[in-house]
């Protein structure tokens, strides 16, 4: 089995365990994390693309899908942090809709 082919098969099982997660769990925390799993997956499937062999049968490996996977790890970053933010705020407003409808 070659290090491209097992990058591709892990990342196609992240991918799959994220969508599987994602569209069966109801809590916001787990979708994202969901989600950010998902995200790995295509990273994954981006590095072994990025796996060809030369002439010679040396292994060579195209910058350019290293460069976009290194791009969407701090997209992914950025994304995730103001999504929990997100969370975050719709929690406290239904805690204080709650403290109004008791009182």
């Amino acid at each position: 089995m070659s290090t491209a082919l097992l990058f591709g098969l892990c990342g196609i099982v992240l991918f799959v365990l994220g969508l599987y997660f994602a569209l069966t769990t109801t809590e916001m925390l787990r979708r994202i994390l969901a989600i950010n799993i998902m995200g790995n997956g295509v990273f994954m499937l981006l590095i072994a693309a990025a796996y060809q062999h030369d002439v010679s049968g040396l292994p060579n490996t195209d910058p350019v899908p290293h460069a976009l996977v290194l791009t969407g790890i701090v997209v992914a970053v950025s994304a995730t942090a103001l999504a929990l933010k997100l969370v975050c705020r719709a929690h406290e407003l239904a805690a204080e809709q709650r403290e109004e409808g008791d009182g």
